[in-house]
């Protein structure tokens, strides 16, 4: 005689019962050390791998957050939003893509700039997000730096940019996109005349445009570790020039050996750091 099976009895799994699985983005794979990561531990530590150290890349709120006293930040400029003078269309149009990165990443914009507070100093801080078509500069981007450097100068305030531009110059806004790297290069200079303190801060990635205007200029420049930076990429440098190239090549390490930044500094200690540079320089 056949016993009748309970549907309670714990045998094998029920058909048309889903699987539990882990949730999807739980985990960070670290791109230095290969290990596996729990994402809120790395939250947790401003973003860095738990086992190697690696600077995972970070939001632009949340490094601000990270670096200015709570509730000191005032957003400037955030009305602006980007035109499509060109039409500009390749795999989609521009105006299509411009709506799916602000949906995509909260961000109007690859920049954010305002006053706040680090440490208790007053100061005006620009940030370059890589998440809005790579941190790229079109004419809002270098539109706010430029403002921003501005009332920097009428304020007599110390300028901190933190760069993480791996698109260069914005293709889609053509030539309207290539003059931001003048126009905010030339406002560097009215503020240098006036004695202002500017630190660049670059991360991983700052590239093109981005590195041969403005994140270059700073009177201090500091560089986090293992960030990439540099013009065009070392692919297609080696692909140009037909050589190979040395070992960490276009990294903050070998740009420090070769005099083109001033500092490597931890993310856990860039705050500090700052708040020391800006006490030493600004009377």
């Amino acid at each position: 005689m056949t016993m009748a099976t309970s549907p309670n009895s714990g045998s094998a799994e029920q058909p048309g019962r889903p699987k539990r699985g882990v949730p999807e983005g739980l985990w960070l794979r670290c791109d230095s050390c290969g290990n596996t990561v729990f994402r809120r531990q790395v939250e947790k530590q401003l973003y860095l791998c738990p086992d190697c150290g690696h600077h995972f890349y970070v939001p632009s709120r949340v490094r601000i957050a990270q670096l200015l006293d709570p509730d000191s930040f005032e957003e400037w400029y955030d009305n602006l939003r980007p035109a499509d003078p060109l039409s500009f269309v390749d795999s989609r149009p521009y105006k299509d893509r411009l709506k799916a990165e602000t949906k995509r990443t909260g961000l109007t914009e690859a920049c954010i700039v305002g006053r706040g507070y680090l440490r208790g100093r007053p100061l005006v801080i620009g940030i370059t997000d890589s998440a809005f078509i790579m941190g790229s500069m079109g004419s809002v981007v270098g539109e706010k730096l430029t403002r921003a450097i501005e009332e920097a100068t009428r304020l007599l305030l110390p300028l901190v940019i933190i760069s993480g531009s791996g698109g260069g110059a914005r293709m889609h806004e053509g030539i309207l996109s290539l003059m931001q790297m003048a126009k905010v290069s030339a406002a560097l200079g009215r503020y240098h005349e006036v004695g202002g303190l500017f630190i660049s801060v670059l991360t991983n990635p700052t590239m093109g445009g981005v590195a041969a205007s403005f994140a270059s200029l700073g009177d201090i420049i500091i560089a986090e570790p293992k960030a990439l930076i540099g013009f065009a990429g070392p692919r297609v440098v080696e692909a140009t020039v037909k050589v190979a190239l040395p070992v960490g090549f276009q990294t903050s390490e070998f740009l420090l050996e070769h005099g083109f930044v001033d500092r490597i500094v931890a993310r856990p200690q860039l705050q500090i750091e700052l708040s020391k540079l800006i006490d030493y320089c600004v009377r």
